[in-house]
């Protein structure tokens, strides 16, 4: 009897055990065996490549945890780490790719040097605005592309946000001509840094932290950042004279958030939807927070700091778009990805091009004609 009373009690415990792993949670698949949502609650981290809390840029991943952790009530929360606080703003990309951390924000040209088609994911020179941008990945095909090419890294891109086209630059010397282009030392990166080298100049990579102590000590002689809101902030403005623009080298950059692909798997459908969710609320967001913010930062930096703001010349911009014609047949020519990123995106650029001139430069040319015709009624 007492043989026979252990064997029921070794049983007893054998299906208890088992009813225990029943229950619990798939960690792989963040499902239950039942195959509903696990009670589970995760804890990530988000790098990224810019100071913390840095304006618009900075504040966007800070924005998408806390809709994620308010959507999600606390079952993924997500701490943002600002540049060098955990990773360096150029190791974002590797620190995500390892698992190091589970997230990343930043732009996808800073990663050119590894992965060539790249830049197409964020902005190539006089190529598409923010709108059109935003339509191509979401709608003509772009996103799959980009989520292909960043398949081998074991990343997930997703949009992250939009400036808008951007300024120029800020230069501590008039460009009156291309000649004025010869020996400049340019902060631009991407694909805009190859354009300025093909005419002369001399392109260098620099994080933005780094950017007003460089441009104060010489290191280089004009700086390519965002527009108003953010230079502002960073106060170029206190050593650099001239700001140019039209910022022909980004027309409408779009920036990224990187996942993990492991860990992305490991998070419910529910929190995935939701992270997908709070990052395309996100992306067009800070759009929103540029469009609204950079004129008053201009008046400002104008009418307070007298800074001088210049159009690029006519020839220099026909130059520029000479080498940039050069720059990406080239590249496209080198990689297959690219060339198939190219290809799709100035497909869509045409046809969309063609849509605007009724729309879009139609209305911006009747807005300008008013006021004119406003500016005249009101002299008489």
């Amino acid at each position: 009897m007492l043989v026979r009373f252990s064997s029921i009690l070794i049983l007893l415990a054998a299906l208890t055990a088992c009813g225990q792993q029943a229950s619990s949670p798939n960690k792989a698949s963040g499902v239950s065996a039942a195959g509903e949502p696990a009670a589970t609650n995760f804890r990530w981290k988000l790098v990224t490549t810019w100071p913390k809390n840095y304006p618009g840029l900075g504040t966007a991943p800070e924005q998408f945890a806390t809709l994620v952790e308010r959507m999600s009530s606390g079952r993924l929360k997500i701490k943002v780490y600002g540049d060098g606080q955990l990773v360096p703003a150029m190791e974002v990309f590797d620190a995500v790719s390892r698992g190091t951390t589970e997230m990343g924000h930043g732009a996808a040209y800073y990663w050119k040097g590894k992965i060539p088609a790249s830049v197409f994911f964020t902005a190539v020179p006089f190529g598409l605005n923010a709108q059109e941008m935003n339509a191509w990945l979401y709608h003509g095909g772009g996103m799959e592309l980009w989520r292909e090419t960043y398949k081998p890294f074991n990343l997930i891109p997703m949009a992250g946000g939009n400036t808008g086209v951007q300024m120029a630059g800020w230069f501590n010397r008039e460009i009156n001509s291309v000649a004025d282009l010869k020996g400049l030392k340019m902060r631009i990166p991407g694909l805009g840094g190859e354009v300025i080298t093909r005419v002369g100049g001399e392109a260098v990579t620099i994080p933005g932290s780094e950017l007003y102590t460089a441009l104060q000590t010489g290191v280089i002689d004009a700086t390519e950042w965002v527009g108003p809101y953010n230079d502002q902030a960073f106060g170029f403005h206190q050593i650099a004279k001239y700001y140019y623009y039209p910022g022909w080298h980004e027309t409408g950059s779009s920036l990224e958030f990187i996942i993990n692909t492991e860990a992305w798997n490991t998070l419910p459908e529910d929190l995935q939807a939701i992270v997908e969710v709070a990052a395309r609320a996100v992306n067009q967001d800070m759009l929103d927070e540029y469009t609204a913010r950079n004129n008053a930062s201009l008046v400002q930096l104008v009418d307070e700091h007298g800074v001088q703001v210049r159009r690029l010349p006519d020839d220099v911009l026909i130059e520029l778009h000479r080498a940039s014609a050069e720059v990406l047949t080239e590249l496209a020519a080198s990689d297959a990805l690219a060339q198939r990123a190219y290809d799709s995106q100035q497909a869509f650029l045409s046809q969309v091009s063609e849509y605007h001139k009724i729309s879009e430069e139609a209305y911006y040319q009747t807005r300008r004609l008013l006021s004119k015709t406003s500016i005249t009624k009101d002299d008489d």
